[in-house]
């Protein structure tokens, strides 16, 4: 009899929408304050004097002790400023984390009854939130990395005669990025442990040999495909190529399987969610498909508490604080 699915499994539903929507405000202000100081006393964001501060009830906010700021539950994060009541937000959080392929802005703005720029600013700042706390120390044992284009397809013209050769320089977006993937192998055969996501601008050795050279310890077997990109990576790791135009596992077991799952649901994201990814943000969408890839066996409670914590954790957003009174990201982050 075949095993069930994780996801199947009562195990994974430890979280629903309905006792989430049920929370009174209180409620909700008691479960952000535990996720941000836990069973501590508030923290003031200004000084960071830790006491039992002022609390000031009718207001739901604090003064501090030592310098006299007012400060809040999200004073300091990123929900900081925020205007809708506690209660959405943490909705918000929990349908981001039942969607395993990712929320577009306009179905989070159906779900959750807002405007399509309060979704879209809400979602930037979970996915923010993903990007400022992921674990970026180094990936050990047996590391496989692969890259893959988006935004690339030039689509060709009605007639044969206006047709260009699209595989020229001259003739491809200016918005084609590679995504590059390093992703760790948890080495009990359950697949990837740890996958770590970057822009370029193509998949070239300098940025290939840069990335690995900071993210991948030294001694650890690297496994990556044929492209030219990966070859000054024998002069610094032990190194295992696979050929995909012969096979795709070699008869030594030469692979890189788990890298092309973290692309399979990278791609499922984009093609039933979001459909075209913007460069200027384009990091924090392949995080946010790398953190759902790490975590697919996490259930949606454990997600939802996680996700708590790193937004509760997570400084206020330079980027999409103000986003629709323009302050915006001036520049993209490439390697």
């Amino acid at each position: 009899m075949a095993q069930q699915h994780f996801l199947l499994s009562a195990k994974a539903r430890t979280l629903s929408l309905r006792r989430i929507f049920a929370l009174s405000e209180e409620e909700a202000f008691e479960m952000f304050k535990q996720s941000r100081w836990g069973h501590h006393d508030s923290i003031c964001p200004d000084c960071g004097s830790v006491a039992k501060h002022y609390f000031i009830k009718t207001r739901r906010q604090w003064r501090c002790r030592d310098c006299n700021h007012t400060f809040s539950v999200t004073s300091g994060t990123v929900f900081a400023f925020h205007k809708l009541p506690l209660k959405v937000y943490l909705a918000a959080i929990a349908i981001y984390c039942n969607a395993v392929k990712g929320m577009s802005a306009l179905q989070l703005s159906r779900d959750l009854d807002v405007q399509y720029k309060t979704a879209f600013v809400l979602a930037h700042k979970i996915r923010e939130s993903l990007m400022a706390q992921r674990d970026e120390t180094e990936l050990d044992g047996e590391v496989e990395m692969d890259g893959a284009y988006v935004n690339g397809h030039v689509r060709p013209k009605n007639k044969k005669a206006e047709r260009v050769d699209r595989r020229l320089a001259e003739n491809q977006k200016a918005d084609k990025r590679c995504v590059f993937v390093l992703r760790s192998r948890d080495g009990k055969g359950q697949g990837g442990k740890r996958t770590l996501t970057f822009v370029m601008k193509n998949e070239n050795q300098a940025s290939v040999l840069k990335l690995a050279g900071r993210f991948v310890r030294k001694g650890s077997t690297v496994f990556a495909d044929e492209a030219n990109a990966y070859d000054p990576l024998h002069a610094y790791f032990p190194t295992r190529r696979i050929n995909h135009q012969v096979e795709y596992r070699s008869d030594d077991g030469t692979h890189t399987n788990l890298a092309e799952s973290y692309f399979s649901r990278f791609r499922r994201m984009q093609y039933g969610q979001v459909h075209k990814f913007g460069v200027m943000y384009l990091d924090n969408y392949a995080n946010e498909a790398a953190y759902r890839e790490d975590n697919r066996r996490m259930s949606n409670g454990e997600m939802f508490s996680d996700i708590m914590m790193k937004c509760a954790g997570s400084r206020t957003s330079r980027d999409f604080c103000g986003y629709w009174q323009g302050n915006k990201r001036l520049a993209e982050r490439v390697h």
